[in-house]
């Protein structure tokens, strides 16, 4: 049986925030799907305003997790062909740019909805869009198709990951796994 080589690992801090995120971001779409079919009452609406808080939260994180990865250069990948890398890279950026737009179009939403972002129940956000049934409407849509390709793209990752673990063994995932780092 062949090892698998150990790849350098990303900082503590990389590695936190990417589980940190990841766990958030699966809760949040379990929650924002399971609340879209609720009827009106009292579970609905504790359940949105914890979705809320859980997309500004995703939102801050996403932002020290930029910063983090701006100031902090990741390792070295292992050698892979280059459409690989392409596909990466993009996937990637893909990732970044949706962990911002999803928790935007959702906030813009619910200032357009008329319903405040008040995080945790104790910080009034500003609303983002002006109170507007229509608007409201498109921005609810725009939320949730960002939602799925969010999804759709968190799926690829994961099964590049998996792909580069048992078929390429190149020893990818160690590099974040939880507990490691550098």
């Amino acid at each position: 049986m062949s090892t698998i080589p150990t790849a350098a690992p990303y900082t503590r801090t990389a590695i936190a925030l990417h589980w940190l995120l990841a766990l958030m971001i699966a809760v949040s779409f379990g929650v924002g799907w399971t609340i879209s079919d609720l009827p009106f009452s009292p579970t609905r609406l504790k359940l949105f305003n914890w979705h809320k808080w859980a997309g500004i939260t995703i939102l801050l994180l996403s932002g020290l997790r930029l910063v983090w990865r701006l100031t902090h250069r990741p390792p070295l990948h292992p050698p892979m062909p280059a459409w690989q890398r392409l596909a990466a890279d993009g996937a990637h950026g893909a990732l970044y740019l949706l962990f911002f737009a999803v928790p935007v179009a959702g906030w813009a939403y619910s200032s357009a909805a008329g319903f405040p972002v008040v995080l945790y129940g104790l910080i009034p956000l500003p609303n983002l869009a002006p109170v507007d049934r229509g608007l409201a409407d498109t921005l609810k849509e725009v939320h949730g198709t960002l939602a799925w390709a969010l999804a759709a793209v968190v799926a690829l990752h994961v099964a590049a990951a998996l792909k580069h673990q048992f078929i390429d063994r190149d020893g990818l995932l160690s590099r974040m796994r939880p507990g490691g780092g550098r």
